[in-house]
């Protein structure tokens, strides 16, 4: 009750205020392009080329990594946004996962506790933040422990929220699956590799967060 009431005390003092920016964390599970979208973003609507790296090994972004002021114009709407890019949720980050990458067991232990130290970081930016991206690869199960658990978090902070279908571009992406998995969330299908349906993506942002 104590946390509703602070939140709807927030939005108030927000909407009087006319924050100068809207905070967008780009949240998801590991590997479903959360960084790739965040350079996008910032590469289309900055003067700066990259926010992180891309990498095929899960845990990549192990802190959240923040690009202020920039600023979205769709449909006639324009938004400024702080983009955070977060670390990859996960229930649990075994190291053996990173042995198979190559990294030795002292390594692979040092990469796990990172990863679970980013987990932790991400969910506490959700007491600031004004709003999510929630990144799913559109090519897997949506039903999955992380999305459900994710989906419900953000639905009982009152956080507005956006699903993307990421990696339409693979020949087995199903956006539709993710739509019902999740009926009740407007979902965008995009790649963030591509380009594909992205200018659809900064439209809805704009209707969403502006």
């Amino acid at each position: 009750m104590i946390k509703r009431i602070k939140r709807s005390f927030s939005s108030w003092i927000r909407k009087i205020f006319k924050k100068k920016a809207v905070r967008i964390g780009i949240y998801g599970p590991p590997n479903a392009g959360k960084t790739t979208l965040a350079n996008r973003i910032v590469r289309d609507w900055s003067s700066d080329d990259v926010i992180g790296t891309v990498s095929e090994i899960p845990h990549e972004t192990r802190r959240a990594i923040r690009k202020e002021n920039v600023r979205i114009n769709a449909n006639g709407v324009a938004v400024t946004l702080d983009v955070v890019d977060m670390p990859g949720l996960a229930t649990k980050i075994d190291f053996h996962d990173f042995m198979a990458f190559g990294m030795d067991e002292e390594e692979a232990k040092r990469r796990a506790k990172e990863g679970t130290e980013g987990v932790i970081e991400a969910i506490k930016w959700l007491d600031d933040i004004d709003g999510v991206l929630l990144i799913m690869d559109a090519a897997e199960d949506p039903f999955t422990q992380v999305n459900v658990v994710v989906v419900g978090n953000m639905e009982a902070r009152e956080l507005p929220m956006l699903i993307v279908a990421n990696k339409i571009d693979l020949s087995d992406a199903s956006p539709a699956r993710i739509k019902s998995a999740f009926p009740q969330h407007p979902v965008v299908p995009i790649s963030a590799l591509e380009g594909i349906n992205i200018d659809k993506l900064y439209e809805s942002i704009a209707d969403r967060f502006g």
